[in-house]
């Protein structure tokens, strides 16, 4: 029995579908070198920003939802951290393309090597600005409204180290609003005071660990005139540090008091201060990779105040 032949739209569309095949084959390797120069941009190839970012914010969900949030508003707000994190990277790396060349731990970034140009990098913002937005609009209306500050904080972080010495403060502003908002998400009320001091722990611990990294940076930012509290506490870095370390833990007792929180998360206190002995003899000599060390170290803080978190609540 004889086959039937092809017909001619047949025949176009085989043809449409094999030229397109070829073009991609041609331009595959460099549509994924872009992505790639874009996925370092936003820094996806090291994620310890964002679970800096994350902690404080799961803290909140989980006490504002008495240890039971809402899975919905959860997933939201994870995926918010990230994309914050990665507009603010972008932002940030766009505002310091002429200061990062001359700094040793950035000048392989994409925007200091030349390999994305300013434009892009303008458009990818826009971007993930725009993907926060309708993150924010899946949220309620006071969250809404305190988004707005939040992406404020953002993109005008990245100005603060030219004209104070504070930046790591802004900074902590900046991370820590995720706590009002997420509390914000959860209840859809105006923030309570117990959530306000979940937010300036934040803002302490972001100073704490944002001083440890500007002091991998100190000597070429000392050159090139870009500010820092690390270079503001000079010598006494490391007293004014086990001060701020200090006073974060009493904070997080008066959080476990405040909440009424059990014995599991007075144990993890205990865990967060060792830890922070720890990061003290991390800097113990000032070099780079040991301030380095201990600013990665505060990954396992965040960590183990939200598993004393999660332990209390299951034990009450």
């Amino acid at each position: 029995m004889r086959k039937a032949e092809p017909s001619s739209s047949d025949d176009s569309m085989t043809g449409r579908v094999l030229r397109w095949r070829a073009r991609w084959a041609v331009h595959a390797p460099t549509v994924r070198a872009r992505l790639w120069q874009y996925a370092l941009l936003m820094r996806w190839d090291r994620p310890i920003g964002a679970l800096l970012l994350l902690w404080p914010m799961l803290w909140a969900l989980w006490l504002a939802g008495n240890g039971h949030p809402d899975a919905g508003v959860v997933a939201v707000f994870v995926t918010g951290v990230w994309v914050m994190r990665s507009a603010g990277c972008v932002i940030n790396d766009y505002l310091d393309r002429h200061v990062d060349p001359f700094v040793e731990r950035t000048r392989d970034r994409p925007l200091a090597a030349g390999r994305v140009y300013p434009q892009e990098a303008l458009a990818l913002f826009g971007l993930l600005m725009a993907i926060a937005l309708v993150l924010a609009l899946l949220c309620n209306r006071m969250t809404l409204l305190l988004a707005f500050g939040g992406a404020f904080l953002a993109a005008t972080y990245p100005l603060m180290k030219r004209h104070t010495y504070l930046p790591q403060v802004y900074l902590g502003m900046a991370f820590g609003w995720a706590v009002p908002m997420a509390w914000a998400g959860q209840t859809g009320q105006f923030p309570p005071a117990l959530a306000w001091l979940v937010f300036l722990t934040a803002v302490v611990w972001a100073v704490i660990y944002d001083t440890q990294y500007a002091m991998v940076d100190r000597d070429d930012d000392l050159r090139i005139g870009v500010k820092s509290t690390a270079i503001l506490f000079g010598e006494l870095d490391r007293p004014i540090l086990a001060a701020l370390q200090a006073l974060m833990l009493l904070a997080l007792l008066l959080i476990g008091r405040q909440a009424e929180l059990g014995w599991p998360y007075v144990v993890s206190l205990v865990g967060v201060a060792a830890l922070f002995v720890w990061q003290q003899f991390l800097m113990r000599a000032r070099d780079r990779a040991g301030s380095f060390a201990a600013f990665r170290n505060n990954n396992w803080v965040g960590g183990v105040v939200f598993l004393g978190i999660l332990a209390a609540y299951r034990v009450s």
